[in-house]
C-alpha cells in the first residue's frame, strides 16, 4: 500500500461543524482544486484547521476515492462565490475530534511546520489561505501530536 498523502483542509467555522453535523463522513474541496481531490486515496489523512479562531480542530482518514456531487452541504462565504458546492468529495471517518471550545490554536504549531516556512513568521497565516494545502509527514505527526495530546486533556475524567 502506498504511503498516504496528508492534507490540511481549511475551512469557515460553519462549513467545519458542517461536517461534524454530518459525522465527519464526507468532506468537499472546492472547484477550483480538482487536481489535489484527484491525488486524494483512502487511507490520506485530513487535518482541519478553522479560519477566524486560526485553530486545529481534527483529524481524518479519507476512506473513498474522490467523486463529484453538487448536492450543497458547504458554503462559500464570500459572495462572489455564492455559487461554490464544493463538487470534490471523499468519504472520512474522524480519527481526533476536539470540542468546539477546545479547539488547538495553531500558532504556536504551525510555527514549527516545514509547510509555513514559506512565509515571513509575522504573515503564518498566508500558509492557511485556500481550501486545501499538500503538507509531508513531518509537519502532520507535528500537528497530529498537538491535537492528540488536547483530545486527551479535553477528554472528561471518569
Amino acid at each position: 500500500m502506498a504511503e498516504p498523502n496528508y492534507w490540511i483542509i481549511v475551512g469557515s467555522p460553519e462549513n467545519f461543524a458542517t461536517t461534524r453535523a454530518h459525522g465527519f463522513t464526507i468532506q468537499g474541496i472546492k472547484s477550483r482544486h480538482r487536481k489535489k481531490a484527484e491525488q486524494m486515496r483512502p487511507g490520506d489523512k485530513f487535518i482541519y484547521y478553522v479560519t477566524g479562531v486560526k485553530a486545529f480542530a481534527a483529524i481524518a482518514t479519507v476512506t473513498s476515492e474522490y467523486f463529484e456531487d453538487h448536492t450543497i452541504i458547504w458554503k462559500s462565504s464570500n459572495p462572489k462565490k455564492k455559487d461554490e458546492d464544493y463538487p470534490y468529495r471523499v468519504k472520512i471517518e474522524p480519527d481526533i475530534v476536539l470540542p468546539e471550545d477546545q479547539y488547538l490554536p495553531a500558532e504556536e504549531i504551525a510555527r514549527g511546520m516545514e509547510h509555513v516556512q514559506k512565509w515571513p513568521a509575522e504573515n503564518w497565516t498566508l500558509a492557511f489561505q485556500g481550501n486545501v494545502h499538500k503538507i509531508n509527514q513531518h509537519d502532520y505527526e507535528l500537528v497530529r501530536a498537538a491535537l492528540a495530546e488536547a483530545a486527551t486533556a479535553a477528554a472528561p475524567a471518569d
